[in-house]
């Protein structure tokens, strides 16, 4: 299987978009220091993954999920996550990291 995940960082509260073929694996490197994308924004949040039996199909959702579109979608299907995460404080959203 392959999965699209997005990590919610706790320092910064902007979010990271992936791929791996596992979700779990990977999210350990990420909260261990091992990915220079998300190294400086620990402690992070594993919020959200998508299943793909097909790599293809996990690495067009990635691109998508990264796109203006994307994020829009994410707001979206995240909404009471995010009202509830955030009340008073500002919501991830237009200056999220990929």
């Amino acid at each position: 299987m392959y999965f699209v995940y997005i990590l919610l960082s706790k320092k910064d509260n902007k979010l990271y978009i992936g791929f791996s073929e596992d979700v779990h694996s990977r999210f350990e490197k990420h909260c261990s220091g091992s990915v220079k994308a998300t190294k400086r924004r620990r402690p992070l949040e594993l919020i959200y993954y998508e299943a793909y039996l097909d790599k293809r199909d996990a690495e067009g959702r990635e691109i998508f999920l990264k796109s203006g579109s994307g994020h829009r979608f994410i707001r979206k299907q995240l909404k009471y996550f995010f009202e509830i995460r955030f009340r008073g404080v500002e919501q991830p959203g237009s200056s999220q990291g990929s």
